[in-house]
């Protein structure tokens, strides 16, 4: 519709997207780098603690642990790690009249990102595409083929993902949150992408998994492969989940 297509945090949507054709003709900007790292070297340094003893320092591990991991095993996600790692994400954690709040937040409680994975190596679960279902906290199998090497083609051809045991597909439904914020609904979308796929980074640690979150996607493929409608909603973000690799202990003879 016109209203949505005009804005201008839209238009930043649809001009950068990638697809094959364009990619190659992108010209990025001549932008100078900066320091990674922000000083006052004048200011008073205050040192803080490191030896946590509240009962909330328990995610400390999983923290430390935190790398993007590009190789898995071959063992399988359990069904019971795959629905934690999606209640995690976006849970239902709460009510309050016709809200219903979740594990990560969401300006105006407005909710549009949206959850879709593609199952290669689940317990208990055939190959294809998924979507969560939120409010009933199940399912909705879309497609019955195994998509693993079409979404690793669609990521860039980044092969590693072929390998994962779910591939993470987030999408935003861009008017749930522009019909009430407009330009500035834009900036509350990513963020609420980020936030999601934090929660799912940190369950996958949690559950002997890894994640890797990727950004680099042609926006149309993968958009066609989840059916979606990208005037009105589009795909943001995508992360690949699989079990950490053992290392082999050496023997001593």
């Amino acid at each position: 519709m016109p209203e949505l297509s005009d804005c201008s945090g839209y238009k930043y949507l649809r001009d950068s997207a990638y697809n094959r054709e364009t990619i190659r003709q992108i010209k990025r900007p001549a932008i100078a780098q900066v320091d990674t790292f922000k000083r006052y070297p004048d200011a008073e340094k205050i040192k803080l603690p490191t030896d946590w003893t509240l009962k909330e320092a328990r995610i400390t591990p999983l923290l430390q642990k935190r790398r993007s991991l590009r190789k898995y095993e071959s063992e399988s996600v359990t069904m019971e790690e795959l629905a934690f790692m999606l209640w995690a994400s976006q849970g239902i954690t709460a009510k309050s009249g016709h809200y219903s709040f979740r594990t990560a937040p969401s300006a105006g409680a407005l909710y549009p990102i949206e959850t879709y994975f593609s199952a290669n190596s689940v317990e208990d679960l055939p190959p294809g595409l998924y979507h969560f279902d939120v409010e009933n906290f199940s399912l909705d199998r879309l497609s019955t083929t195994d998509s693993a090497e079409v979404v690793a083609n669609a990521c860039l051809n980044q092969k590693f993902m072929a390998q994962a045991a779910v591939s993470f597909l987030w999408s935003a439904v861009i008017r749930r949150t522009m019909s009430k914020y407009g330009n500035r609904g834009m900036r509350y979308i990513l963020l609420d992408a980020g936030h999601v796929c934090q929660n799912l980074v940190i369950a996958a640690e949690a559950t002997g998994n890894g994640a890797c979150p990727i950004a680099a996607f042609y926006d149309d493929e993968v958009n066609e492969l989840l059916g979606l409608d990208p005037e009105e909603e589009t795909v943001l973000y995508v992360a690949a989940v699989g079990k950490r690799v053992v290392k082999q202990k050496q023997c001593s003879v």
